[in-house]
């Protein structure tokens, strides 16, 4: 008997990569989002948003999440169905989450202020035993700010 199965329509896309805590990982996490939103076809405006979001927060996961010998993991997911894309990059420092209100004569903690102005909803959730997650989602279909 030969059948064919149905085929559903791709409506997730789902990345998944774990990278050293380093600078050059998280150079290598922008890097790879790009090449990512590039290959899901995401609008250059929009995808611009995610890469300077997924920049800053590599960035913090390499510089405030860091613990030696410990890497961090970028998790992209786009959901075409409902037009949302999430980005969420989890590290192993659970003890510092980010303060989203820097103080202004501080010299460093304004990437959050960035992170806020350019996702459409951003959050942190524990990641057990010991780390955290950062996310950011963007919603696709809303115009470019």
């Amino acid at each position: 008997m030969n059948t064919t199965t149905p085929q559903l329509p791709d409506t997730v896309h789902t990345f998944d990569q774990l990278l050293s805590s380093t600078r050059r990982g998280a150079r290598l996490a922008r890097l790879l989002t790009v090449e990512r939103l590039q290959a899901w076809h995401v609008p250059a405006a929009q995808a611009e948003r995610v890469e300077q979001v997924v920049a800053e927060l590599a960035s913090n996961a390499a510089l405030h999440g860091r613990v030696q010998g410990r890497d961090f993991r970028i998790g992209l997911a786009l959901d075409r169905t409902t037009g949302i894309l999430r980005a969420a990059l989890t590290d192993a420092r659970g003890d510092r989450l980010p303060w989203p209100r820097p103080n202004p004569d501080d010299e460093s903690g304004r990437g959050l202020v960035l992170v806020a102005a350019l996702a459409d909803r951003w959050g942190t959730i524990p990641y057990p035993p010991s780390g955290k997650t950062v996310w950011a989602e963007f919603d696709l279909r809303r115009p470019t700010r």
